[in-house]
């Protein structure tokens, strides 16, 4: 896989899942299985999601750094919820938010590394920059 293909594909796959664990975190709470009937606050635990979307979308690779450290509170989540919650949906349900986490992380680590990898080869093949005027 060349650099360009390989960067597009793990920006795809990171935006696809943090759509789908904001997407989940929202249906979730709202209306499949909110810990109290009619939505709880909890779904406030989507917002912290929201803030790197534009920075994925941009190739910003300060927002791939981030986002993989904060993804494991939501991985965390997931666990506890998925081994303790007695409502089966709401468990079932913390799988898939796992399941994304994973991929999340995933994607987001192999995006960092191809980019740091192959980050000498782009900057060698660029002009050099002027030397400072001195007086």
């Amino acid at each position: 896989m060349n650099t360009v293909s390989v960067v597009d594909w793990t920006r795809r796959a990171a935006v696809g899942s943090l759509l789908g664990l904001i997407v989940l975190g929202l249906l979730w709470e709202l209306w499949l299985a909110p810990l109290r009937p009619g939505g709880s606050w909890l779904v406030i635990k989507v917002l912290p999601l929201v803030w790197p979307l534009s920075g994925l979308l941009r190739n910003r690779m300060y927002t791939y750094r981030a986002v993989s450290l904060l993804v494991w509170l939501y991985f965390t989540e997931g666990v506890v919820r998925a081994a303790s919650d007695p409502n089966r949906l709401s468990a079932a349900l913390a799988g898939i938010e796992v399941l994304l986490c994973v991929v999340l992380f995933t994607a987001c680590a192999v995006h960092v590394r191809w980019r740091l990898k192959h980050a000498p080869r782009v900057a060698s093949t660029e002009p050099p920059a002027p030397a400072p005027a001195t007086p």
